[in-house]
């Protein structure tokens, strides 16, 4: 993936991700609301997080803190983490 990739598509492909890693049901990436909090409103936990972050990791070849887990809150939050990671990088 490039640096160059817009934030809607980032998060249609965090989403898929989540969706994928989580088999969640009846949703779609376009329609899983970005901002939906994915701790207090899909009831993901830690270890859900840290798998979600390991695909990430893999896919964007970006370093995800640990210490950075609780602001990953919702897809665009998550998106817009990985877009600066990727700008950083570039």
């Amino acid at each position: 993936m490039s640096a160059g990739i817009n934030e809607k598509e980032l998060q249609l492909r965090v989403a898929h991700i989540i969706i994928s890693e989580l088999k969640l049901q009846d949703i779609t990436a376009e329609t899983f609301d970005p901002d939906l909090d994915l701790v207090d409103e899909i009831g993901i936990d830690s270890m859900d997080l840290a798998t979600i972050v390991l695909v990430l990791q893999d896919e964007y070849a970006v370093k995800i803190d640990e210490d950075d887990y609780p602001k990953l809150r919702t897809i665009r939050l998550i998106a817009g983490y990985i877009q600066e990671r990727l700008q950083a990088k570039a």
